[in-house]
């Protein structure tokens, strides 16, 4: 014999009211989520190409990305401990944030295309130019630190 004499449409009923009830007090705007996490994805991105362009500025070399011939100095510091190419990364975040900004899985999923570019045309040929400058130390930070994160 069965304990509970309430119709199990019954007790859908009471538990659609209270989860009614329950959002109605309780819910989340995913339109003003989505907005907090891709602004924090692009105020992450802004202090990962600020940090960059700070610690090229202290060690007094050039932060001009299309003539990586001219840097005077190899950077190691700061961000660059944790990322040889800091700046980048900080791009990709910001696009990040646009792209969950935009709401599209589609545009997300390009920053994969901007990171092989960059990564093909930009990276890799000042990676060849610091390492003729910089020879061995530039070798030896490669190995010690990943291009992107």
């Amino acid at each position: 014999m069965l304990h509970t004499k309430i119709p199990p449409v019954i007790v859908v009923l009471f538990f659609a009211g209270l989860m009614a009830l329950i959002a109605h007090y309780s819910a989340i705007d995913f339109n003003l989520l989505v907005t907090y996490i891709a602004a924090i994805l692009v105020c992450l991105g802004v202090i990962f190409c600020i940090a960059g362009v700070v610690s090229f500025r202290l060690a007094k070399t050039t932060v001009n990305p299309t003539n990586p011939e001219q840097a005077s100095e190899l950077v190691t510091a700061g961000v660059y401990k944790i990322s040889r190419n800091p700046m980048y990364v900080g791009f990709a975040f910001i696009l990040l944030g646009w792209g969950v900004w935009l709401a599209s899985i589609w545009a997300i999923l390009s920053i994969m295309a901007f990171v092989a570019y960059l990564t093909w045309f930009q990276i890799m040929p000042e990676e060849r130019a610091l390492t003729e400058i910089f020879g061995q130390s530039y070798i030896d930070y490669k190995a010690k630190v990943r291009r992107w994160l």
